[in-house]
């Protein structure tokens, strides 16, 4: 006997599967220039865009007012074998000891993976002599696990929510 998913399998085996072409988007291998950018100052510009509206958790300002975020601190690296664009985000809180820096750091990473339609690998950092505790954050908030697990937490997932939604 032949059991239902036996004859679903034998029925579609000798069908052809049919290939559809990936946009650039979606292509590993694909250059900035398949992917809609002129050159890497144009895919910085466009990462200072998206960065810019991030507000600050505990004032009423972007993370551009504060100087937090900068276009000088957006490096457009070498990409993968794979050809993935490579980016470095560094960023300044406001003072040595704030208590939101990683906070901020989740923000300007989800902000970049949302507003992205295509592979990247991001790393960002705290720039270098700004925080007491930078090595601390820059390796919690380039932690996949960590940030995931950070993201399940419906008050924290809340935070990042309002200081990266676009204004309307």
């Amino acid at each position: 006997m032949i059991s239902f998913f036996s004859k679903l399998s034998l029925n579609n085996a000798a069908k052809s599967p049919i290939e559809f072409a990936k946009p650039a988007y979606m292509d590993k291998s694909a250059t900035l220039q398949e992917l809609g950018y002129n050159d890497e100052n144009d895919l910085r510009e466009t990462i200072y865009d998206f960065l810019r509206t991030i507000r600050d958790p505990e004032k009423p300002s972007t993370l551009e007012d504060l100087k937090v975020v900068y276009e000088d601190g957006i490096f457009v690296k070498e990409p993968t074998e794979d050809k993935v664009p490579v980016l470095r985000v560094e960023y300044n809180p406001t003072v040595p000891h704030c208590s939101l820096a990683t906070l901020i750091g989740l923000c300007i990473r989800i902000k970049i993976q949302r507003s992205l339609h295509h592979p990247v690998k991001l790393d960002i950092y705290i720039k270098k002599g700004a925080h007491t505790t930078e090595d601390e954050i820059n390796k919690q908030i380039n932690d996949k696990e960590r940030i995931a697990a950070a993201m399940e937490n419906p008050n924290l997932r809340n935070l990042v929510e309002n200081c990266i939604a676009d204004e309307e």
